[in-house]
Protein backbone atom coordinates (compact mmCIF):
# COMPACT_ATOMS: atom_id res chain seq x y z
CA UNK A 1 0.00 0.00 0.00
CA UNK A 2 1.44 3.53 -0.81
CA UNK A 3 1.68 6.05 1.98
CA UNK A 4 -1.50 7.75 0.67
CA UNK A 5 -3.68 4.79 1.71
CA UNK A 6 -2.08 4.35 4.88
CA UNK A 7 -2.64 7.96 6.15
CA UNK A 8 -6.55 7.57 4.63
CA UNK A 9 -7.30 4.40 6.63
CA UNK A 10 -6.98 5.86 10.36
CA UNK A 11 -8.37 9.01 8.95
CA UNK A 12 -11.62 7.65 7.88
CA UNK A 13 -11.68 5.22 10.78
CA UNK A 14 -11.27 8.42 13.14
CA UNK A 15 -13.82 10.29 11.31
CA UNK A 16 -16.30 6.93 11.16
CA UNK A 17 -16.19 6.97 15.31
CA UNK A 18 -17.13 10.88 15.05
CA UNK A 19 -20.05 10.53 13.54
CA UNK A 20 -21.36 7.60 14.87
CA UNK A 21 -20.23 9.51 18.40
CA UNK A 22 -22.15 12.65 16.88
CA UNK A 23 -25.45 10.25 16.10
CA UNK A 24 -25.08 8.82 19.79
CA UNK A 25 -25.08 11.87 21.30
CA UNK A 26 -28.36 13.42 19.25
CA UNK A 27 -26.43 14.72 16.35
CA UNK A 28 -27.04 12.19 13.49
CA UNK A 29 -28.77 14.58 11.23
CA UNK A 30 -24.82 16.13 10.61
CA UNK A 31 -23.62 14.45 7.65
CA UNK A 32 -20.12 13.55 6.51
CA UNK A 33 -20.36 15.83 3.73
CA UNK A 34 -21.69 18.89 6.66
CA UNK A 35 -19.11 17.81 9.58
CA UNK A 36 -16.23 17.94 7.25
CA UNK A 37 -16.79 21.83 6.36
CA UNK A 38 -17.91 22.47 10.36
CA UNK A 39 -14.70 21.00 11.87
CA UNK A 40 -12.87 23.77 9.80
CA UNK A 41 -14.88 26.57 11.23
CA UNK A 42 -12.54 28.72 13.41
CA UNK A 43 -12.73 29.89 16.68
CA UNK A 44 -14.02 33.36 15.50
CA UNK A 45 -15.96 32.33 12.60
CA UNK A 46 -14.58 30.92 8.97
CA UNK A 47 -15.68 32.93 5.36
CA UNK A 48 -17.29 30.86 3.24
CA UNK A 49 -15.02 30.82 0.81
CA UNK A 50 -11.99 29.88 2.75
CA UNK A 51 -14.46 26.68 4.73
CA UNK A 52 -14.41 25.32 0.63
CA UNK A 53 -10.69 25.95 -0.12
CA UNK A 54 -10.20 23.95 3.10
CA UNK A 55 -12.73 21.35 2.52
CA UNK A 56 -11.79 21.14 -0.99
CA UNK A 57 -14.97 21.58 -2.53
CA UNK A 58 -16.69 24.36 -4.40
CA UNK A 59 -18.20 27.31 -2.99
CA UNK A 60 -21.28 26.31 -4.17
CA UNK A 61 -21.20 23.11 -2.41
CA UNK A 62 -19.71 24.67 0.60
CA UNK A 63 -22.43 26.89 0.24
CA UNK A 64 -25.09 24.38 -0.01
CA UNK A 65 -23.54 22.74 3.36
CA UNK A 66 -23.38 25.76 5.48
CA UNK A 67 -26.99 26.73 4.34
CA UNK A 68 -28.28 23.14 5.69
CA UNK A 69 -26.09 23.41 8.56
CA UNK A 70 -27.78 26.57 9.18
CA UNK A 71 -31.52 25.08 9.00
CA UNK A 72 -30.60 22.33 11.56
CA UNK A 73 -29.45 25.41 13.93
CA UNK A 74 -25.61 24.29 13.90
CA UNK A 75 -24.01 27.71 12.34
CA UNK A 76 -25.39 31.09 11.53
CA UNK A 77 -24.01 33.90 9.64
CA UNK A 78 -22.73 37.29 11.17
CA UNK A 79 -21.12 40.23 10.06
CA UNK A 80 -17.50 40.02 9.29
CA UNK A 81 -15.91 42.59 11.71
CA UNK A 82 -12.83 43.28 9.65
CA UNK A 83 -15.03 43.45 6.36
CA UNK A 84 -18.34 44.75 6.29
CA UNK A 85 -19.00 43.12 2.65
CA UNK A 86 -18.49 39.56 4.00
CA UNK A 87 -19.56 37.99 6.53
CA UNK A 88 -18.41 35.08 8.63
CA UNK A 89 -19.92 31.34 9.50
CA UNK A 90 -19.93 30.75 13.05
CA UNK A 91 -21.17 27.79 15.83
CA UNK A 92 -24.17 28.28 17.54
CA UNK A 93 -24.57 26.80 21.13
CA UNK A 94 -25.86 23.44 19.02
CA UNK A 95 -22.81 23.43 16.67
CA UNK A 96 -20.60 24.04 19.94
CA UNK A 97 -22.19 21.18 21.75
CA UNK A 98 -21.58 19.09 18.39
CA UNK A 99 -17.88 20.16 18.34
CA UNK A 100 -17.29 19.41 21.78
CA UNK A 101 -18.15 15.83 20.80
CA UNK A 102 -16.21 15.36 17.85
CA UNK A 103 -13.36 17.06 19.78
CA UNK A 104 -13.46 14.53 22.96
CA UNK A 105 -14.14 11.62 20.11
CA UNK A 106 -10.99 12.53 18.05
CA UNK A 107 -9.33 13.10 21.85
CA UNK A 108 -10.34 9.55 22.53
CA UNK A 109 -9.18 7.91 19.76
CA UNK A 110 -5.67 9.55 19.45
CA UNK A 111 -5.30 8.57 22.87
CA UNK A 112 -6.04 5.18 21.61
CA UNK A 113 -2.96 5.25 18.71
CA UNK A 114 -0.86 6.61 21.56
CA UNK A 115 -1.47 3.55 23.41
CA UNK A 116 -0.95 1.38 20.97
CA UNK A 117 2.26 3.35 19.43
CA UNK A 118 3.71 4.41 22.08
CA UNK A 119 4.63 7.75 23.17
CA UNK A 120 7.80 8.10 21.03
CA UNK A 121 6.20 6.78 17.57
CA UNK A 122 3.11 8.52 18.37
CA UNK A 123 5.31 11.78 18.91
CA UNK A 124 6.98 10.97 15.70
CA UNK A 125 4.35 10.32 13.84
CA UNK A 126 2.71 13.33 14.21
CA UNK A 127 6.17 15.65 13.50
CA UNK A 128 6.23 13.71 10.45
CA UNK A 129 2.84 14.30 9.78
CA UNK A 130 3.02 18.20 10.57
CA UNK A 131 6.33 18.37 8.51
CA UNK A 132 4.35 16.85 5.56
CA UNK A 133 1.46 19.44 5.88
CA UNK A 134 4.15 22.60 5.93
CA UNK A 135 4.41 21.13 2.05
CA UNK A 136 1.02 19.67 0.78
CA UNK A 137 -1.28 22.50 3.10
CA UNK A 138 -1.67 25.87 1.38
CA UNK A 139 -2.95 27.23 4.85
CA UNK A 140 -0.56 25.55 6.78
Amino acid sequence: MNVGTLLFIPYRAMETEVMRALGEAGHGVVTLAQARVLQRIGPGGSRLTDLADQAQVTKQTAGVLVDQLQAAGYVRRVPDPTDGRARLVVFTALGERACAVANGTVAAVEARWAEHLGPEAMAALRSALVSLREITDPYA
